[in-house]
């Protein structure tokens, strides 16, 4: 708009007044011409237009990095925080085996009479400690893994029916309900 503009322009007219009389007392006029149209006086009304044009799409531009960045921040985070909790649960399953293994022998030394039940209670709540803290570890792995997906742009692409169980049958393991039952 803030350029000279040229177009082409045609207009027929008649005076007729019915299709068949067109050819006998009618007169048929027409015009044809270019015409030019230069923006002179706007008052910087079309600069402030283009200005304001390029604002926003700066500022969009901005959005639009920061979103991408945000997202690259969340996948990041997501990722260190699945790899360190796998790390975790590790370890953690590696105590909580040894104190499964004392627990079992504390139970051992307590059928032959080395130690007292006082003792074997404890061993065994701190195996049950432990494996607590396997379980709540898995947990957590398993939320990271759901996060990253959610980070990654993953999602659910279906509808849940909350009134058809998902697991059918124990022994043929977890599968979704038919639609005929």
């Amino acid at each position: 708009a803030r350029y000279p503009s040229v177009s082409l322009t045609g207009d027929i007219s008649t005076t007729s007044l019915k299709l068949g009389d067109l050819g006998k007392n009618s007169t048929i006029g027409w015009s044809f011409g270019p015409t030019l149209s230069v923006p002179l006086f706007n008052g910087g009304q079309l600069q402030a237009a283009v200005d304001v044009a390029k604002a926003q799409r700066d500022q969009y531009f901005v959005a639009y990095k920061a979103a991408v960045l945000t997202a690259l921040e969340d996948v990041e985070n997501t990722t260190v925080s699945l790899s360190q909790e796998r790390i975790r649960n590790g370890k953690l399953a590696s105590s909580a085996k040894s104190y499964g293994d004392a627990a079992r022998l504390e139970r051992a030394l307590y059928k032959a009479g080395e130690t007292s039940l006082l003792d074997v209670l404890d061993a065994e709540r701190s195996a049950y400690s432990a494996d607590d803290s396997v379980l709540q570890s898995r947990v957590s792995i398993a939320t990271d893994y759901i996060a990253l997906n959610k980070a990654l742009g993953g999602g659910w692409n279906g509808a849940i029916d909350t009134a058809r169980p998902e697991i059918i049958d124990v022994r043929t393991g977890p599968r979704l309900a038919s639609k005929t039952q």
